[in-house]
């Protein structure tokens, strides 16, 4: 299932109101903070309207379960890190990395608490929240495949390559978030730097997938 649609999945049948809609929205901005900071399994549905300061079926009136507060706050998170972590579409190779591992940090350096969420699981495990990380696991590497190769239908070798540095990515900025001992540029610079080795490893395995010039040591 496509995030977009995960995303629409979890939405309330339609309110019809700009203020329905507000309401919804800061109920999601409460939600991040509430799971980021306590597992799903340890707050209940009273627990969350009294931290939120609204009444318990005003959630239900818009998410219809506690469950469903809870997806639709990790897609909103999920909706926004993609939207994010794609821009750029119109740069050069290198300047689309840059701008698209920029955007990531930045998400990730405003929004610690839904990024520690979707990326290390921080209300609880969930197979449904692991499936929407996937999703921007799988977003990422087809944003860098094709901002490298120019497509997205990559040989599996590839594929493995572009993942595990996706998944190199999370750890260190996990780390860096917590620690906040780097500057985002220069933490961007790493992650740069990284990928390009694993552009041109990816190249040595698989010919058919070569490095665009800027991961090139002699480009």
């Amino acid at each position: 299932m496509e995030i977009s649609q995960q995303r629409d999945v979890a939405r309330p049948r339609a309110r019809g109101t700009e203020r329905s809609l507000a309401r919804r929205a800061e109920l999601i901005t409460i939600g991040r903070k509430l799971f980021a900071d306590t597992s799903y399994d340890a707050l209940s549905m009273d627990d969350i309207a009294r931290q939120a300061h609204v009444a318990k079926g005003l959630i239900y009136y818009y998410f219809q379960s506690k469950r469903g507060y809870y997806l639709a706050i990790i897609n909103d998170s999920v909706a926004d890190l993609v939207t994010f972590a794609a821009s750029g579409l119109e740069l050069p190779q290198l300047d689309r990395v840059q701008r698209t591992m920029d955007s990531y940090l930045r998400w990730a350096e405003h929004n610690q608490a839904a990024y520690r969420t979707i990326v290390s699981g921080g209300v609880g495990f969930d197979t449904e929240v692991h499936a929407i990380r996937d999703g921007v696991r799988a977003a990422i590497v087809a944003t860098i495949a094709d901002g490298a190769y120019g497509r997205t239908d990559i040989s599996r070798i590839a594929r493995m390559g572009l993942f595990g540095w996706v998944c190199s990515v999370e750890g260190a900025t996990l780390e860096w978030i917590s620690t906040s001992d780097l500057s985002r540029e220069t933490m961007r610079e790493i992650l740069v730097k990284t990928l390009g080795g694993t552009l041109r490893a990816i190249e040595e395995l698989d010919p058919a997938h070569p490095a665009p010039s800027p991961a090139r040591r002699d480009g």
